[in-house]
Protein backbone atom coordinates (compact mmCIF):
# COMPACT_ATOMS: atom_id res chain seq x y z
CA UNK A 1 0.00 0.00 0.00
CA UNK A 2 1.13 3.38 -1.01
CA UNK A 3 1.95 6.08 1.93
CA UNK A 4 0.29 9.30 1.19
CA UNK A 5 3.77 11.34 0.25
CA UNK A 6 4.53 8.50 -2.12
CA UNK A 7 1.10 8.25 -3.31
CA UNK A 8 1.38 11.93 -3.93
CA UNK A 9 4.55 11.69 -5.87
CA UNK A 10 2.80 8.86 -8.10
CA UNK A 11 -0.11 11.01 -9.17
CA UNK A 12 2.30 14.07 -10.04
CA UNK A 13 4.35 11.70 -12.02
CA UNK A 14 1.63 9.98 -13.45
CA UNK A 15 0.22 13.79 -14.28
CA UNK A 16 3.21 14.74 -16.17
CA UNK A 17 3.12 12.11 -18.25
CA UNK A 18 -0.71 12.56 -19.55
CA UNK A 19 -1.41 14.02 -22.44
CA UNK A 20 -5.13 12.64 -22.97
CA UNK A 21 -8.77 12.50 -21.18
CA UNK A 22 -8.28 8.93 -20.86
CA UNK A 23 -4.86 8.81 -18.94
CA UNK A 24 -6.59 11.14 -16.69
CA UNK A 25 -9.29 8.42 -16.36
CA UNK A 26 -7.05 5.74 -15.71
CA UNK A 27 -5.34 7.74 -13.43
CA UNK A 28 -9.09 8.68 -11.12
CA UNK A 29 -9.70 5.21 -11.47
CA UNK A 30 -6.54 3.99 -9.73
CA UNK A 31 -7.86 6.50 -7.39
CA UNK A 32 -11.23 4.88 -7.05
CA UNK A 33 -9.42 1.40 -6.24
CA UNK A 34 -7.12 2.68 -3.15
CA UNK A 35 -10.03 4.60 -1.42
CA UNK A 36 -8.71 8.30 -2.37
CA UNK A 37 -11.78 9.22 -4.96
CA UNK A 38 -12.74 11.83 -2.52
CA UNK A 39 -9.01 13.15 -1.08
CA UNK A 40 -9.27 16.24 -1.76
CA UNK A 41 -5.15 17.02 -1.99
CA UNK A 42 -5.39 15.17 -4.97
CA UNK A 43 -8.77 15.61 -6.80
CA UNK A 44 -7.29 19.13 -6.45
CA UNK A 45 -4.35 18.12 -9.03
CA UNK A 46 -7.06 15.93 -11.51
CA UNK A 47 -8.97 19.42 -11.68
CA UNK A 48 -6.33 21.82 -12.18
CA UNK A 49 -4.56 19.26 -14.61
CA UNK A 50 -8.21 18.83 -16.51
CA UNK A 51 -8.93 22.39 -16.44
CA UNK A 52 -4.94 23.90 -17.59
CA UNK A 53 -3.57 21.00 -19.41
CA UNK A 54 -6.19 19.35 -21.60
CA UNK A 55 -9.15 22.25 -21.09
CA UNK A 56 -11.78 20.24 -20.33
CA UNK A 57 -13.84 22.26 -17.93
CA UNK A 58 -16.58 19.54 -18.31
CA UNK A 59 -15.10 16.94 -16.92
CA UNK A 60 -13.23 18.75 -14.45
CA UNK A 61 -16.73 20.16 -12.91
CA UNK A 62 -17.84 16.30 -13.15
CA UNK A 63 -15.14 15.73 -10.84
CA UNK A 64 -15.64 19.02 -8.10
CA UNK A 65 -19.32 18.02 -7.96
CA UNK A 66 -19.01 14.43 -6.77
CA UNK A 67 -17.43 16.25 -4.15
CA UNK A 68 -19.45 16.40 -0.83
CA UNK A 69 -17.84 19.17 0.50
CA UNK A 70 -15.26 21.02 -1.80
CA UNK A 71 -12.39 22.91 0.33
CA UNK A 72 -11.85 26.59 -0.68
CA UNK A 73 -8.80 25.65 -2.84
CA UNK A 74 -11.29 23.46 -5.27
CA UNK A 75 -13.84 26.42 -5.51
CA UNK A 76 -11.16 28.72 -6.25
CA UNK A 77 -9.61 26.09 -8.78
CA UNK A 78 -13.12 25.84 -10.69
CA UNK A 79 -13.90 29.42 -10.41
CA UNK A 80 -10.50 30.22 -12.02
CA UNK A 81 -10.99 27.84 -14.62
CA UNK A 82 -14.28 29.25 -15.43
CA UNK A 83 -13.14 33.25 -15.42
CA UNK A 84 -10.23 32.49 -17.54
CA UNK A 85 -12.56 32.16 -19.99
CA UNK A 86 -14.81 35.32 -21.11
CA UNK A 87 -17.87 32.52 -22.69
CA UNK A 88 -17.81 30.69 -19.30
CA UNK A 89 -18.30 33.93 -17.29
CA UNK A 90 -21.87 33.16 -16.30
CA UNK A 91 -20.72 29.47 -14.73
CA UNK A 92 -17.88 31.32 -12.85
CA UNK A 93 -20.63 33.75 -11.03
CA UNK A 94 -22.61 30.95 -10.59
CA UNK A 95 -20.79 28.71 -9.02
CA UNK A 96 -19.49 31.69 -7.00
CA UNK A 97 -23.32 31.89 -6.06
CA UNK A 98 -23.38 28.49 -5.25
CA UNK A 99 -20.22 29.20 -2.63
CA UNK A 100 -21.87 32.13 -1.08
CA UNK A 101 -25.36 29.96 -0.21
CA UNK A 102 -23.63 26.92 1.49
CA UNK A 103 -21.82 28.94 3.90
CA UNK A 104 -18.55 26.96 4.12
CA UNK A 105 -15.89 27.40 3.16
CA UNK A 106 -16.02 31.03 2.57
CA UNK A 107 -14.58 32.85 -0.41
CA UNK A 108 -11.29 34.50 0.32
CA UNK A 109 -8.79 37.09 -0.88
CA UNK A 110 -7.72 34.91 -3.62
CA UNK A 111 -10.98 33.79 -5.27
CA UNK A 112 -12.71 37.53 -4.75
CA UNK A 113 -10.16 38.70 -8.52
CA UNK A 114 -11.39 35.81 -10.62
CA UNK A 115 -15.03 36.45 -9.91
CA UNK A 116 -14.69 40.07 -10.04
CA UNK A 117 -12.73 39.38 -13.70
CA UNK A 118 -16.19 37.98 -14.91
CA UNK A 119 -18.32 40.53 -14.09
CA UNK A 120 -17.74 42.97 -16.53
CA UNK A 121 -18.82 40.19 -19.01
CA UNK A 122 -22.28 39.66 -18.00
CA UNK A 123 -24.01 42.58 -16.11
CA UNK A 124 -21.81 46.24 -16.15
CA UNK A 125 -21.98 46.98 -13.17
CA UNK A 126 -24.28 45.33 -11.25
CA UNK A 127 -22.89 42.14 -10.62
CA UNK A 128 -19.40 44.09 -9.87
CA UNK A 129 -21.30 45.98 -7.21
CA UNK A 130 -22.95 43.06 -5.57
CA UNK A 131 -19.28 41.30 -4.95
CA UNK A 132 -17.90 44.06 -3.75
CA UNK A 133 -20.34 44.11 -1.14
CA UNK A 134 -19.34 40.67 -0.20
CA UNK A 135 -16.19 42.05 -0.41
CA UNK A 136 -16.49 44.44 2.45
CA UNK A 137 -18.90 42.59 4.43
CA UNK A 138 -16.47 39.54 4.57
CA UNK A 139 -13.46 41.72 5.55
CA UNK A 140 -11.40 41.39 2.53
CA UNK A 141 -12.23 45.30 0.96
CA UNK A 142 -8.08 46.18 2.76
CA UNK A 143 -6.40 43.28 0.50
CA UNK A 144 -4.25 45.04 -2.10
CA UNK A 145 -5.29 42.31 -4.17
CA UNK A 146 -8.68 42.92 -3.89
CA UNK A 147 -8.49 46.29 -4.31
CA UNK A 148 -6.66 45.65 -7.40
CA UNK A 149 -9.35 43.42 -9.19
CA UNK A 150 -12.21 45.77 -8.32
CA UNK A 151 -10.42 48.78 -9.34
CA UNK A 152 -10.06 46.47 -13.13
CA UNK A 153 -14.14 45.51 -12.83
CA UNK A 154 -15.09 49.28 -12.44
CA UNK A 155 -12.66 50.12 -15.00
CA UNK A 156 -13.99 47.74 -17.48
CA UNK A 157 -17.78 48.61 -16.70
CA UNK A 158 -17.82 51.83 -18.99
CA UNK A 159 -20.35 53.57 -16.65
CA UNK A 160 -18.23 52.89 -13.22
CA UNK A 161 -14.40 55.01 -14.36
CA UNK A 162 -15.23 57.40 -11.46
CA UNK A 163 -16.11 54.62 -9.18
CA UNK A 164 -13.07 52.54 -9.95
CA UNK A 165 -10.99 55.93 -9.65
CA UNK A 166 -12.51 57.07 -6.32
CA UNK A 167 -10.72 52.78 -5.10
CA UNK A 168 -8.23 53.65 -6.82
CA UNK A 169 -7.12 57.28 -5.13
CA UNK A 170 -8.29 55.28 -1.65
CA UNK A 171 -5.51 52.65 -2.05
CA UNK A 172 -2.88 52.69 0.45
CA UNK A 173 -0.74 50.32 -1.36
CA UNK A 174 -0.68 50.82 -5.27
CA UNK A 175 1.31 48.29 -7.02
CA UNK A 176 1.79 48.41 -11.20
CA UNK A 177 -1.25 46.41 -11.66
CA UNK A 178 -3.45 48.56 -9.92
CA UNK A 179 -1.89 51.62 -11.96
CA UNK A 180 -2.38 49.72 -15.20
CA UNK A 181 -5.77 48.59 -14.76
CA UNK A 182 -6.89 52.27 -14.07
CA UNK A 183 -4.67 53.83 -17.69
CA UNK A 184 -6.88 50.52 -19.60
CA UNK A 185 -10.06 52.34 -18.25
CA UNK A 186 -8.92 55.48 -19.49
CA UNK A 187 -8.19 54.02 -22.25
CA UNK A 188 -11.20 52.37 -22.83
CA UNK A 189 -13.21 55.32 -22.74
CA UNK A 190 -11.00 57.43 -25.03
CA UNK A 191 -9.65 59.36 -22.03
CA UNK A 192 -6.24 59.34 -23.65
CA UNK A 193 -5.46 62.53 -21.74
CA UNK A 194 -6.03 61.07 -18.68
CA UNK A 195 -4.61 57.81 -19.54
CA UNK A 196 -1.04 59.78 -20.20
CA UNK A 197 -0.89 61.74 -17.04
CA UNK A 198 -1.36 58.65 -15.02
CA UNK A 199 1.14 57.05 -17.10
CA UNK A 200 3.68 59.98 -16.09
CA UNK A 201 2.94 59.61 -12.58
CA UNK A 202 3.70 55.51 -12.22
CA UNK A 203 6.74 55.31 -9.94
CA UNK A 204 7.64 52.67 -11.68
CA UNK A 205 6.46 51.09 -15.08
CA UNK A 206 6.27 47.77 -16.95
CA UNK A 207 6.23 46.42 -19.82
CA UNK A 208 2.22 45.58 -19.48
CA UNK A 209 1.53 49.36 -18.47
CA UNK A 210 3.50 50.95 -21.77
CA UNK A 211 1.20 48.21 -23.92
CA UNK A 212 -1.69 49.63 -22.06
CA UNK A 213 -1.12 52.97 -23.41
CA UNK A 214 0.36 52.18 -26.63
CA UNK A 215 -2.76 49.98 -27.59
CA UNK A 216 -4.90 52.49 -25.96
CA UNK A 217 -3.79 55.16 -28.38
CA UNK A 218 -4.15 52.56 -31.75
CA UNK A 219 -7.50 51.63 -30.84
CA UNK A 220 -8.10 55.62 -30.03
CA UNK A 221 -6.76 56.07 -33.66
CA UNK A 222 -4.22 58.51 -31.74
CA UNK A 223 -1.27 56.52 -33.75
CA UNK A 224 1.24 59.29 -34.05
CA UNK A 225 0.86 59.37 -29.85
CA UNK A 226 1.20 55.96 -29.38
CA UNK A 227 4.63 55.50 -32.07
CA UNK A 228 5.78 58.63 -29.86
CA UNK A 229 4.86 56.33 -26.70
CA UNK A 230 6.88 53.35 -28.28
CA UNK A 231 9.78 55.49 -29.00
CA UNK A 232 10.08 56.61 -25.24
CA UNK A 233 9.93 52.60 -24.06
CA UNK A 234 12.79 52.04 -26.28
CA UNK A 235 15.23 54.65 -25.09
CA UNK A 236 13.74 53.90 -21.51
CA UNK A 237 14.97 50.60 -21.88
CA UNK A 238 18.26 51.31 -23.45
CA UNK A 239 18.93 54.30 -21.09
CA UNK A 240 18.17 52.30 -18.25
CA UNK A 241 19.63 48.91 -19.79
CA UNK A 242 16.58 46.81 -18.23
CA UNK A 243 15.80 44.61 -20.96
CA UNK A 244 12.83 43.39 -19.12
CA UNK A 245 11.26 46.84 -20.02
CA UNK A 246 11.58 46.66 -23.46
CA UNK A 247 8.72 46.00 -26.32
CA UNK A 248 7.53 42.43 -26.09
CA UNK A 249 5.53 40.79 -29.07
CA UNK A 250 1.96 42.83 -28.04
CA UNK A 251 4.05 46.14 -28.10
CA UNK A 252 5.30 44.96 -31.49
CA UNK A 253 1.56 44.18 -32.55
CA UNK A 254 0.45 47.56 -31.49
CA UNK A 255 3.14 49.65 -33.45
CA UNK A 256 2.80 47.44 -36.44
CA UNK A 257 -1.11 48.56 -36.79
CA UNK A 258 -0.31 51.86 -36.29
CA UNK A 259 2.12 51.98 -38.78
CA UNK A 260 -0.23 50.26 -41.42
CA UNK A 261 -2.91 52.60 -40.22
CA UNK A 262 -1.06 55.75 -41.26
CA UNK A 263 0.59 54.10 -44.17
CA UNK A 264 4.45 55.19 -42.50
CA UNK A 265 6.28 52.25 -44.40
CA UNK A 266 9.82 53.28 -43.55
CA UNK A 267 8.96 53.44 -39.25
CA UNK A 268 7.39 49.77 -39.68
CA UNK A 269 10.37 48.65 -42.04
CA UNK A 270 12.68 49.99 -38.78
CA UNK A 271 10.08 48.38 -36.00
CA UNK A 272 10.92 44.84 -38.54
CA UNK A 273 14.10 45.47 -38.10
CA UNK A 274 13.95 46.03 -34.52
CA UNK A 275 11.98 42.82 -33.85
CA UNK A 276 15.07 40.59 -35.09
CA UNK A 277 18.17 42.73 -33.44
CA UNK A 278 16.20 41.19 -30.24
CA UNK A 279 15.42 38.29 -30.81
CA UNK A 280 11.41 38.31 -30.93
CA UNK A 281 10.80 36.80 -34.20
CA UNK A 282 9.65 34.77 -35.65
CA UNK A 283 6.28 34.50 -34.22
CA UNK A 284 3.17 33.99 -36.00
CA UNK A 285 1.35 37.48 -34.23
CA UNK A 286 4.16 39.28 -34.93
CA UNK A 287 4.18 38.02 -38.99
CA UNK A 288 0.60 38.24 -39.24
CA UNK A 289 1.20 42.03 -37.62
CA UNK A 290 4.18 42.16 -40.65
CA UNK A 291 1.99 40.80 -43.43
CA UNK A 292 -1.32 43.22 -42.42
CA UNK A 293 1.29 46.34 -42.08
CA UNK A 294 3.31 45.92 -45.32
CA UNK A 295 -0.25 45.12 -47.23
CA UNK A 296 -2.11 48.98 -46.13
CA UNK A 297 1.52 50.36 -46.76
CA UNK A 298 1.04 49.32 -50.45
CA UNK A 299 4.32 46.84 -49.79
CA UNK A 300 2.81 43.89 -51.50
CA UNK A 301 5.85 42.32 -52.29
CA UNK A 302 7.17 42.27 -48.69
CA UNK A 303 3.83 40.98 -47.32
CA UNK A 304 3.72 37.91 -49.59
CA UNK A 305 7.05 37.49 -48.98
CA UNK A 306 6.38 37.42 -45.21
CA UNK A 307 3.07 35.41 -45.69
CA UNK A 308 5.27 32.63 -47.88
CA UNK A 309 7.77 32.03 -45.23
CA UNK A 310 5.36 31.98 -42.56
CA UNK A 311 5.59 27.96 -40.97
CA UNK A 312 2.60 27.22 -40.37
CA UNK A 313 -0.45 29.82 -41.30
CA UNK A 314 -3.33 30.54 -39.38
CA UNK A 315 -6.68 31.34 -40.45
CA UNK A 316 -5.21 34.90 -39.37
CA UNK A 317 -2.43 34.23 -41.46
CA UNK A 318 -4.48 33.96 -45.13
CA UNK A 319 -7.20 36.62 -43.79
CA UNK A 320 -4.18 38.78 -43.78
CA UNK A 321 -3.40 38.26 -46.69
CA UNK A 322 -6.46 37.77 -48.87
CA UNK A 323 -7.33 41.44 -46.84
CA UNK A 324 -3.95 43.56 -48.38
CA UNK A 325 -4.74 42.27 -52.04
CA UNK A 326 -8.33 43.05 -51.54
CA UNK A 327 -6.92 45.95 -50.15
CA UNK A 328 -5.22 47.05 -53.23
CA UNK A 329 -7.79 45.55 -55.76
CA UNK A 330 -5.76 42.80 -56.86
CA UNK A 331 -9.27 40.64 -56.90
CA UNK A 332 -7.77 37.83 -58.44
CA UNK A 333 -4.78 37.19 -56.55
CA UNK A 334 -7.03 37.14 -53.47
CA UNK A 335 -9.30 34.60 -54.74
CA UNK A 336 -6.59 32.92 -55.78
CA UNK A 337 -5.04 32.42 -51.43
CA UNK A 338 -8.61 32.02 -50.72
CA UNK A 339 -8.69 29.17 -52.81
CA UNK A 340 -5.28 28.23 -51.65
CA UNK A 341 -6.41 27.84 -48.13
CA UNK A 342 -9.24 25.72 -49.19
CA UNK A 343 -6.95 23.20 -50.55
CA UNK A 344 -4.08 23.74 -47.96
CA UNK A 345 -5.36 21.22 -45.79
CA UNK A 346 -4.63 22.86 -42.36
CA UNK A 347 -8.32 22.45 -41.51
CA UNK A 348 -8.95 25.97 -41.77
CA UNK A 349 -12.73 27.23 -42.40
CA UNK A 350 -13.33 31.07 -43.90
CA UNK A 351 -14.74 33.26 -40.86
CA UNK A 352 -16.34 36.43 -41.50
CA UNK A 353 -13.26 38.63 -41.83
CA UNK A 354 -12.20 36.10 -45.02
CA UNK A 355 -15.82 36.76 -46.22
CA UNK A 356 -15.36 40.76 -46.13
CA UNK A 357 -11.84 40.57 -47.49
CA UNK A 358 -13.50 38.37 -50.66
CA UNK A 359 -16.67 40.74 -50.97
CA UNK A 360 -14.36 43.76 -50.82
CA UNK A 361 -11.77 42.19 -53.79
CA UNK A 362 -15.09 41.16 -56.08
CA UNK A 363 -16.17 44.93 -55.62
CA UNK A 364 -12.81 45.94 -56.44
CA UNK A 365 -12.82 43.64 -59.75
CA UNK A 366 -16.74 44.06 -60.41
CA UNK A 367 -17.38 40.27 -59.77
CA UNK A 368 -20.95 41.23 -58.97
CA UNK A 369 -22.66 37.33 -59.65
CA UNK A 370 -19.07 35.84 -57.65
CA UNK A 371 -19.46 38.38 -54.77
CA UNK A 372 -23.18 37.49 -54.55
CA UNK A 373 -21.82 33.75 -54.44
CA UNK A 374 -19.44 34.40 -51.43
CA UNK A 375 -22.22 35.88 -50.06
CA UNK A 376 -24.64 32.57 -50.17
CA UNK A 377 -21.69 30.87 -49.43
CA UNK A 378 -21.10 32.77 -46.03
CA UNK A 379 -24.76 32.18 -44.76
CA UNK A 380 -25.51 28.53 -46.41
CA UNK A 381 -22.11 26.78 -46.06
CA UNK A 382 -20.71 27.95 -42.76
CA UNK A 383 -23.39 29.21 -40.73
CA UNK A 384 -21.84 33.03 -40.42
CA UNK A 385 -24.23 35.45 -39.57
CA UNK A 386 -23.85 38.64 -41.99
CA UNK A 387 -22.20 41.36 -39.75
CA UNK A 388 -23.14 45.16 -41.04
CA UNK A 389 -19.68 45.60 -42.46
CA UNK A 390 -21.22 42.46 -45.09
CA UNK A 391 -24.44 44.46 -45.77
CA UNK A 392 -21.97 47.39 -46.73
CA UNK A 393 -19.44 45.71 -49.16
CA UNK A 394 -22.61 43.83 -50.84
CA UNK A 395 -24.76 46.91 -51.25
CA UNK A 396 -21.02 49.00 -52.44
CA UNK A 397 -20.65 45.96 -54.89
CA UNK A 398 -24.18 45.92 -56.39
CA UNK A 399 -24.24 50.21 -56.46
CA UNK A 400 -21.52 50.17 -58.66
CA UNK A 401 -22.37 47.79 -60.99
CA UNK A 402 -25.63 50.34 -61.35
CA UNK A 403 -28.21 47.06 -59.69
CA UNK A 404 -30.28 50.05 -57.66
CA UNK A 405 -32.90 47.43 -57.08
CA UNK A 406 -30.80 45.00 -55.79
CA UNK A 407 -29.20 46.80 -53.61
CA UNK A 408 -32.23 48.30 -52.09
CA UNK A 409 -33.58 45.36 -51.18
CA UNK A 410 -30.52 43.66 -49.45
CA UNK A 411 -31.37 46.81 -47.06
CA UNK A 412 -34.54 46.13 -46.63
CA UNK A 413 -33.60 42.46 -45.84
CA UNK A 414 -31.20 43.65 -43.40
CA UNK A 415 -31.62 42.40 -39.64
CA UNK A 416 -30.24 45.36 -37.72
CA UNK A 417 -30.85 48.89 -39.10
CA UNK A 418 -28.38 50.45 -41.64
CA UNK A 419 -25.00 52.78 -40.56
CA UNK A 420 -23.28 55.11 -42.21
CA UNK A 421 -20.96 52.52 -44.29
CA UNK A 422 -24.00 51.11 -45.96
CA UNK A 423 -26.00 54.60 -46.78
CA UNK A 424 -21.84 55.93 -47.87
CA UNK A 425 -21.76 52.71 -49.94
CA UNK A 426 -25.02 53.47 -51.42
CA UNK A 427 -23.97 57.07 -52.40
CA UNK A 428 -21.31 56.18 -53.99
CA UNK A 429 -22.82 53.91 -56.49
CA UNK A 430 -25.26 56.80 -56.49
CA UNK A 431 -22.49 59.14 -58.11
CA UNK A 432 -20.79 56.58 -60.24
CA UNK A 433 -23.93 56.09 -62.40
CA UNK A 434 -26.13 59.75 -61.89
CA UNK A 435 -28.45 58.65 -59.76
CA UNK A 436 -29.56 62.31 -58.09
CA UNK A 437 -32.86 60.98 -56.63
CA UNK A 438 -31.21 57.73 -54.84
CA UNK A 439 -28.41 59.84 -53.59
CA UNK A 440 -31.09 62.39 -52.07
CA UNK A 441 -32.88 59.21 -50.08
CA UNK A 442 -29.33 58.04 -49.01
CA UNK A 443 -27.57 61.65 -48.09
CA UNK A 444 -31.12 62.62 -46.26
CA UNK A 445 -30.71 58.80 -44.04
CA UNK A 446 -27.08 60.00 -43.62
CA UNK A 447 -28.13 63.31 -42.19
CA UNK A 448 -30.58 61.13 -39.91
CA UNK A 449 -27.64 59.24 -38.22
CA UNK A 450 -25.25 61.72 -38.04
CA UNK A 451 -27.02 65.38 -37.99
CA UNK A 452 -23.70 67.17 -36.42
CA UNK A 453 -22.11 66.22 -39.75
CA UNK A 454 -21.72 69.26 -41.99
CA UNK A 455 -20.26 67.04 -44.89
CA UNK A 456 -23.70 65.30 -45.52
CA UNK A 457 -25.50 68.40 -45.28
CA UNK A 458 -23.24 70.63 -47.52
CA UNK A 459 -23.71 67.28 -49.83
CA UNK A 460 -26.91 67.72 -49.99
CA UNK A 461 -27.00 71.48 -50.80
CA UNK A 462 -24.86 70.95 -53.38
CA UNK A 463 -26.99 67.50 -55.10
CA UNK A 464 -30.26 70.46 -54.88
CA UNK A 465 -28.07 73.18 -56.43
CA UNK A 466 -27.69 70.38 -59.45
CA UNK A 467 -31.02 69.65 -59.49
CA UNK A 468 -32.23 73.22 -59.42
CA UNK A 469 -34.16 72.64 -56.03
CA UNK A 470 -33.63 76.28 -54.53
CA UNK A 471 -36.08 76.09 -51.86
CA UNK A 472 -34.12 72.75 -50.78
CA UNK A 473 -30.71 74.47 -50.91
CA UNK A 474 -31.77 77.30 -48.72
CA UNK A 475 -33.57 75.10 -46.42
CA UNK A 476 -30.33 72.98 -46.01
CA UNK A 477 -28.13 75.62 -45.57
CA UNK A 478 -30.50 77.54 -42.91
CA UNK A 479 -30.28 73.84 -40.86
CA UNK A 480 -26.76 73.84 -41.24
CA UNK A 481 -26.55 77.12 -39.59
CA UNK A 482 -29.18 76.70 -37.18
CA UNK A 483 -27.21 73.19 -35.89
CA UNK A 484 -23.94 74.81 -35.94
CA UNK A 485 -23.05 71.73 -37.64
CA UNK A 486 -19.29 71.26 -38.88
CA UNK A 487 -17.77 69.40 -41.28
CA UNK A 488 -14.74 67.07 -40.74
CA UNK A 489 -11.81 68.47 -41.42
CA UNK A 490 -9.67 66.56 -44.27
CA UNK A 491 -6.35 65.31 -42.81
CA UNK A 492 -3.66 64.02 -43.96
CA UNK A 493 -0.20 62.18 -43.20
CA UNK A 494 3.39 62.34 -44.09
CA UNK A 495 6.10 60.57 -42.92
CA UNK A 496 9.67 62.15 -42.98
CA UNK A 497 12.94 60.54 -41.46
CA UNK A 498 10.34 57.45 -39.74
CA UNK A 499 8.75 60.36 -38.19
CA UNK A 500 5.01 60.56 -38.77
CA UNK A 501 3.64 64.76 -38.94
CA UNK A 502 -0.31 65.12 -39.47
CA UNK A 503 -1.94 67.95 -41.10
CA UNK A 504 -5.81 68.84 -40.83
CA UNK A 505 -7.54 71.91 -43.20
CA UNK A 506 -7.25 75.10 -42.09
CA UNK A 507 -4.94 73.43 -39.25
CA UNK A 508 -1.92 75.68 -38.02
CA UNK A 509 -0.53 73.71 -34.86
CA UNK A 510 2.45 72.32 -36.31
CA UNK A 511 5.29 73.17 -34.78
CA UNK A 512 7.04 74.05 -38.59
CA UNK A 513 4.01 75.84 -39.82
CA UNK A 514 5.75 79.32 -40.46
CA UNK A 515 8.99 77.25 -42.42
CA UNK A 516 6.12 75.54 -44.60
CA UNK A 517 4.11 78.72 -45.40
CA UNK A 518 7.18 80.32 -46.25
CA UNK A 519 8.68 77.57 -48.56
CA UNK A 520 5.22 77.65 -50.31
CA UNK A 521 5.60 81.29 -51.08
CA UNK A 522 8.65 80.58 -52.06
CA UNK A 523 7.52 78.47 -54.54
CA UNK A 524 4.68 80.65 -55.64
CA UNK A 525 6.67 83.43 -55.96
CA UNK A 526 9.39 81.46 -58.68
CA UNK A 527 6.10 79.86 -60.65
CA UNK A 528 5.55 84.31 -60.86
CA UNK A 529 8.44 84.98 -62.26
CA UNK A 530 8.39 86.63 -65.58
CA UNK A 531 10.30 83.83 -68.36
CA UNK A 532 12.74 85.43 -70.74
Amino acid sequence: MLSVTNLNEHVLTALGRSTHINHLKQLQAFLVTLGHARTQFLVFKLVRFCTLDLADLGYARRIFDHLRSPNVYLWTAMVTAYAARPDHAPEALALYRDMVRRGLPRPNQFIYPHVLKSCPELSESLGTKLVHTQVLKSGFGGYPVVQTALVDAYARSCCDLGTARQLFDEMSEKSVVSWTAMISGYTRLGQIENALLLFDNMPERDVPSWNALIAGCTQNGLFSEAMSILRRMINFSVETQYKENRPNHVTIVCALSACGHTGTLQLGKGIHGYVYRIGLGPDSFISNSLVDMYGKCGSLKEARQIFETTAKRSLTSWNSMINCLALHGQTESAICVYEEMMRSGDYVIPDEVTFIGLLNACTHGGLVERGRAYFNMMTRNYGIEPRIEHYGCLIDLLGRAGRFDEALQVVRDMKMHPDEVVWGSLLNGCKIHGRTDLAEFALEKLIELDPNNGGYGAMLANLYVELGKWDEVRRVRKMLKEQDACKTPGCSWVEVNSQLHQFYSVDLSHPQTVDIHNILESLFSVGDEPRC
